[in-house]
């Protein structure tokens, strides 16, 4: 089976997905995890890699082909030349592969140990607590034998 493209209706991924599922096609919606900021605050969500497409697995003979159009949430086949675009399944491996690996960039997670290079509390370990706003963090450094929360720049930590 050979992997192709769908271009799905705007804000109706999930959906297409879902009813492609329904009738027994194997999707592949690739989502990473992000950070936004939403009204000051640093919030996660979940949004696709590739906003407005989704690909599916299916031989070029499958009956499928016809109920796709009509798939509630799926606007069209993307196509060149007439001809449905064929993605290589090396592609969609590598794809697959990375996912892990591009979550795991994200920012600084709560409770990790950080280093903090320049600034006056440079070469210092720190423990890294939270944002604090777009620029600024929350660590946790010992100073004087007891452990002090000290904001600083985000450009100022080091994983």
């Amino acid at each position: 089976m050979t992997w192709y493209v769908l271009q799905h209706k705007p804000a109706q991924g999930d959906r297409a997905v879902l009813h492609l599922q329904n009738q027994s096609i194997e999707c592949f919606y690739p989502k990473i995890e992000i950070e936004k900021i939403q009204a000051g605050k640093r919030t996660q969500k979940l949004e696709p890699l590739f906003p407005g497409y989704i690909f599916v697995n299916l031989e070029q003979t499958d009956p499928m082909w016809a109920k796709l159009r009509s798939t509630r949430g799926v606007l069209r086949i993307v196509s060149f030349a007439n001809r449905p675009a064929a993605i290589e399944d090396e592609v969609i491996v590598h794809i697959r592969g990375r996912l892990d690996q591009v979550s795991e960039l994200g920012g600084i997670k709560s409770g990790q140990a950080v280093e903090l290079d320049n600034g006056p509390f440079k070469g210092l370990e720190a423990v890294f607590l939270s944002y604090d706003g777009e620029e600024r963090a929350v660590v946790l450094i010992q100073f004087m034998q007891t452990a002090q929360e000290v904001r600083v720049s985000l450009s100022n930590i080091r994983k």
